[in-house]
């Protein structure tokens, strides 16, 4: 059963890659050591099988099994939220009540795609599996499944299971409004990597992100010195993890997080095709450019521990 109340979800939360080994098999023992790594590593929480994890590369049993290995590992250290997503409600439906049933704290989902949904199709979808646990729901905004406008998002809210947002648009002044109009006991994760700061300046309760999985530490500092007010010292963190992501995303960013992980000494396996991983000419091109950012804002180790191993 679930550890944690919805607002004690707050924090860094590390959006999880799912390891594969090298036949595109979710591998256990990876997965089980990615855990510890980022229990060691200090993030306040894990958000399973969404877009970073691969999810929509996997049959139900292996998101299922991803599910109760972490959580399994986690053991009620820190929450975890799982993504149960799909095309369609009776799919989600299967993979929220395995949630619940595996002792996850929450579910999230994006809304329906490919087809055209409409509003109320969105809004059933959403209705129909926040009713099927009485597992907290957290509504996941984000481009790549269609963002949704503030009225729907407003709407969705009023479902009384409905108990967060994932925002990972970069309108950040509709995030502020749709936390300042939600209120203090719903809570808002802010799901761009490049604007944690911008989004925990504006109200933001946590960040949940992709690259939380190979510099928790920087976040860390982020997210504290955000909300202690320290501009600068957040602002000067941001610049340095912002260079390293715009730098990342030119090559194929999920296989590039796997080995940005392993480069630390935990082996974080594989993607799953169709992503192609990047040459060793194009990682060391990578690791090259991080060095020249390192030195341009003099990074030091525990702003940024990975740097240390490149």
């Amino acid at each position: 059963m679930a550890k944690f109340e919805m607002n004690q979800i707050t924090g860094v939360i590390a959006a999880m890659i799912t390891p594969f080994d090298e036949h595109e098999n979710v591998d256990v023992a990876r997965t089980q050591a990615l855990v510890d790594f980022l229990l060691e590593r200090g993030v306040d929480g894990l958000y399973l099988t969404g877009s970073t994890g691969e999810g929509f590369l996997m049959n139900a049993d292996e998101r299922k099994l991803v599910v109760e290995t972490v959580v399994q590992r986690v053991a009620g250290r820190i929450p975890v939220i799982v993504h149960v997503g799909d095309i369609g409600t009776r799919k989600s439906i299967e993979l929220a009540r395995h949630a619940y049933e595996a002792g996850a704290d929450a579910v999230s989902s994006v809304p329906p795609f490919y087809w055209h949904f409409s509003e109320n199709d969105i809004y059933q979808y959403y209705k129909d599996i926040s009713e099927s646990t009485p597992l907290p729901m957290v509504i996941y905004n984000v481009p790549l499944a269609g963002l949704m406008g503030a009225d729907l998002l407003l709407r969705l809210a009023e479902l009384p299971n409905v108990k967060g947002l994932k925002f990972t648009g970069k309108d950040h002044d509709q995030m502020s409004m749709l936390k300042a109009q939600l209120g203090p006991d719903f809570m808002v994760y802010s799901g761009c990597d490049e604007m944690a700061f911008s989004g925990l300046s504006v109200g933001a309760d946590g960040i949940i992100g992709s690259f939380y999985n190979v510099m928790p530490e920087t976040f860390h500092k982020i997210y504290h010195y955000a909300k202690e007010g320290n501009m600068a010292a957040a602002t000067r963190l941001q610049h340095i993890a912002t260079e390293i992501i715009l730098e990342a995303i030119k090559l194929e960013m999920l296989p590039l997080l796997h080995h940005m992980v392993t480069w630390q000494g935990t082996d974080a396996g594989y993607s799953r095709k169709p992503f192609v991983s990047a040459t060793p000419e194009q990682e060391e091109a990578f690791k090259e450019k991080c060095r020249a950012i390192a030195a341009k804002y003099q990074a030091q180790p525990d702003e940024v521990r990975f740097l240390s191993y490149i």
